[in-house]
């Protein structure tokens, strides 16, 4: 009933008086005109027309300036060049010169001219004097005589100074000249009625030419190289030779559609370019006046008729469609029929249709929003207190709860309120109120309430997370904001009325926002179902862990999910779940999908005055506590066999000892060391990996990794030299990274061991520090006896040690890569290893670099 109402008031008669208005407004801002040029523009740039293989241009640029002299030449010169093109079979020369003075070499240039037979002149309309009227500037009748045809080198520019076009004639009232580009090809000088005045300049048959491409486009040889023979052989034969400046300063250019006034076209080369265009029929003929405005009047009556019965989204896909079909009309007609209709009215017409048809519908259905307002303005509104409006003392308690300082202090206009550890005479310079100073581990803040100026300070606990904290402290917008203007009443009715119903469902806006982000950002994957157990909602953690599209979830039966992922017979999926709606009871189960383990609890629920019901399925993903448990699992075994071996064989000599203790020598003290450093060496290794599990980015700093090297090298290089090894460091850059320096230092120390451990002694090991993009690399190669390709995918597991290395006496823990791998990910890095056995093994750790904005 109201889209009825509505289409009735949307009229096509003032929808299409609004148009024509419209266009009327637009047609007095000239915007029309400039619009044409550029749809024409960016049809001929994208669009290229193909060179004509029939021309040439002989180019008087700087070089031939170099070679021949400044500028004029002698017009024996041009004879000259005359009779090298005639003698190279030129089928047609086009000289671009102009020749209005006599000359003392005109004879030899006419000799010239008359002996090709096909040279072309050109001649100009202007005034000699600016108090003269136009006339023709003819060459000297000695060279005019000569030549095989005259034209005019008259080229057309539009309203915004481009060249787009020629006129096909021009001259005169009286004759008309042929231009010069197509005089050879003209009969006979075309005479106008004799009705006109003497002086008035005639044009007739413009036409548009499609260019080839910018300045430069067209094949071009330089003047001095054909006068000197440096030019191919049959370069010229059978072809129309353009003669003309292309150097800078003869002031012979044209801004064009390729390029505007950045890179302007000599004038010989547009004539060119109008000689190859019409020699494959690719000119541009201007479509008569009456058709644009017939088109016009036609497509208007289109919209005005068809846009008030459709509906909004048929408005846009209306006129969006006839934009495209209009456009691709006028493609057409210029590129398969070279017809140039003007169509910026055309064009304009769809597009200020849809705003204006929405416009009106837009005032049509502003009362019946009215009407629901008032039930839109009692929803509840969702906020919460900003920490701006409370009081100093609140926020000083919230603070001390928040962050548990060691020290506080609250001043009110340099009346001490409280303090503990902290007095007046510690603030420093606080020169801007809502604005935290540090000073090591205490932070100050002055505040504004009323009249009273007040100072918090804080005195936070000195270690690793204060950095993090204070920049936490940092963002808190704690001083209310009193530069806010006031809100002013709009006067429009419309504009009261929007801002009436933005407040209206501003609260229903927020209530939602919070609910969906809630949902999605749960830390658990939580789905909902209907009555039949059938997917109406899922959060994002769904999507990601059983690898299925959001819109394929929706409208999926829970169990089909189940057990398309984790199938099962006791209990099957369907038991359990349909016993949840059933029995209006909570299930919990576990879950296994893509290798990760989770623990899924069905929860019935039931909407209120809807009657409607449905399960809320919560999904926690349980593998990180798993792979602990198996950890810890490992750990025991680790201990019980690893750990407790070496102790054994330890208690076991020391009883050896005991029993004859006259009897110890060297070899059971080194043997009992040796079993001691290895109890040692496993706790340690072991120690460390628990260390880097925990490691976090709060006990992260700036750190420079080639001097974390160096101290690596230094620790490993008394083992290196026992073996004869050298340690070969190259890098001289600081690369700077926001990580831990002490566990980046203990995991380049296991690199290094390892390398030194399973190289064989005299050989080297290049450690190699340097910068790829935004990332600081460390290479570690050594020379040792490589590793086995199938061990590669387990050399970062724990506990993992190479069956080569066992046998060959090189009895590790296994958990010094691991530790590797551990600190390296924990700092979001990566690390590759590249081996070639009986070559050596080569290390690659790839950290990022720290911002130099942070």
């Amino acid at each position: 009933m109201i889209r009825d109402w509505l289409t009735i008031r949307t009229t096509p008669w003032s929808l299409g008086l609004l148009l024509l208005g419209t266009l009327a407004l637009f047609q007095l801002t000239g915007l029309p005109e400039r619009l044409n040029h550029w749809i024409y523009d960016k049809a001929i740039t994208n669009w290229r027309a193909p060179v004509s293989s029939q021309v040439i241009i002989v180019a008087i640029d700087e070089f031939s300036l170099g070679r021949l002299g400044r500028w004029p030449w002698p017009r024996s010169t041009h004879g000259d060049l005359i009779d090298e093109l005639h003698e190279s079979g030129a089928e047609t020369v086009v000289l671009d010169i102009l020749f209005p003075e006599p000359s003392a070499h005109d004879p030899r240039l006419a000799d010239a001219i008359r002996g090709h037979g096909q040279v072309v002149l050109p001649l100009h309309l202007s005034a000699s004097t600016q108090h003269q009227l136009i006339s023709e500037q003819m060459p000297v009748p000695q060279l005019a005589e000569a030549a095989q045809a005259m034209g005019h080198a008259h080229i057309e520019l539009d309203s915004d100074g481009v060249a787009r076009g020629i006129y096909l004639r021009n001259g005169l009232a009286g004759q008309l000249w042929p231009t010069l580009a197509l005089a050879h090809q003209t009969v006979a000088v075309r005479q106008t009625s004799t009705g006109l005045p003497g002086y008035l300049n005639v044009r007739e048959n413009y036409r548009r030419v499609p260019l080839a491409g910018g300045a430069g486009t067209l094949p071009t040889i330089s003047y001095a190289s054909v006068i000197e023979g440096a030019y191919p052989k049959g370069l010229f034969a059978g072809k129309t030779v353009f003669v003309g400046a292309t150097a800078a300063g003869f002031g012979d250019i044209l801004p064009t559609p390729f390029s505007g006034l950045s890179q302007p076209m000599p004038g010989v080369e547009f004539h060119a370019n109008v000689y190859s265009a019409n020699q494959q029929g690719l000119l541009i003929t201007e479509a008569p006046r009456w058709l644009s405005p017939l088109i016009n009047l036609l497509v208007l009556m289109i919209l005005a008729l068809l846009l008030p019965r459709l509906r909004p989204a048929g408005t846009v896909a209306a006129c969006l469609s006839m934009f495209l079909t209009l456009t691709a009309g006028y493609l057409f007609l210029l590129l398969l029929f070279r017809l140039h209709l003007p169509a910026a009215h055309t064009l304009l017409l769809p597009l200020i249709a849809m705003p204006i048809a929405s416009g009106l519908r837009l005032a049509m259905t502003n009362r019946f929003l009215n009407r629901q307002l008032d039930n839109m303005a009692r929803t509840p509104k969702l906020s919460l207190p900003q920490p701006a409006n409370r009081q100093p003392a609140q926020l000083l308690t919230h603070f001390r709860a928040f962050l548990q300082p060691e020290g506080w202090f609250l001043a009110e206009d340099n009346e001490i309120l409280e303090a503990k550890g902290m007095t007046l005479a510690q603030a420093p310079y606080l020169p801007e109120t809502g604005r935290w100073v540090h000073q090591l581990n205490q932070s100050w803040i002055p505040l504004t309430r009323g009249h009273s100026r007040y100072v918090i300070g804080l005195t936070l606990n000195n270690d690793l997370s204060r950095e993090v904290t204070q920049r936490y402290l940092q963002q808190l917008v704690l001083e209310p904001d009193t530069h806010r203007q006031p809100g002013r009443h709009p006067r429009e009715n419309i504009s009261a009325r929007i801002e009436k119903v933005q407040l209206a469902t501003e609260r229903l806006t927020q209530m939602q926002a919070f609910i969906q982000r809630s949902f999605q950002h749960m830390p658990d994957g939580i789905i909902v179902t209907d009555e039949l157990a059938v997917i109406r909602f899922t959060n994002g953690h769904i999507e990601d862990w059983f690898r299925e599209p959001m819109p394929s979830l929706s409208g999926m039966p829970l169990t089909s999910l189940l057990e398309g992922h984790d199938p099962r017979d006791n209990p099957p999926w369907h038991e359990t779940v349909s016993e949840t709606l059933t029995l209006k009871e909570s299930r919990t189960v576990d879950l296994k999908v893509h290798g990760k383990d989770f623990l899924i609890h069905f929860a019935p629920f039931a909407l209120p005055g809807s009657g409607q019901s449905g399960i809320i399925a919560n999904i926690s993903d349980i593998s990180e506590l798993r792979e602990q448990q198996r950890q810890h699992r490992e750990a025991i075994d680790f201990i019980s066999h690893d750990v407790r071996s070496p102790l054994v064989s330890q208690l076991a000599l020391i009883e050896q000892l005991k029993r004859e203790p006259g009897h110890i020598d060297e070899h059971q003290l080194d043997q009992l060391g040796k079993l001691a450093r290895r109890s040692y060496s496993l706790a340690e290794e072991f120690v460390q990996l628990a260390r880097a599990e925990q490691l976090s980015e709060t006990r992260f700093y700036e750190c420079e990794l080639l001097a974390i090297v160096e101290n690596a090298r230094d620790s490993v290089c008394e083992q290196a030299l026992e073996k004869g090894i050298q340690l070969q460091l190259t890098g001289t850059e600081d690369l700077w990274l926001k990580g831990n320096a002490e566990l980046l230092e203990r995991a380049v120390i296991n690199l290094l061991t390892n390398a030194v451990q399973y190289s064989p002694s005299g050989t080297t090991i290049s450690v190699e520090v340097y910068r790829a993009g935004h990332l600081a690399c460390l290479a570690i190669a050594d020379e040792g006896s490589g590793i086995d390709t199938d061990e590669l995918p387990y050399l970062f597991d724990r506990y993992h040690r190479q069956r080569r290395s066992e046998l060959a006496g090189h009895h590790g823990t296994g958990l010094g890569l691991s530790f590797v791998k551990t600190v390296v990910e924990k700092h979001k890095g990566d690390i590759t290893v590249d081996s070639t056995l009986d070559e050596g093994t080569t290390f690659t750790l790839k950290l990022p670099m720290a911002d130099p904005m942070s």
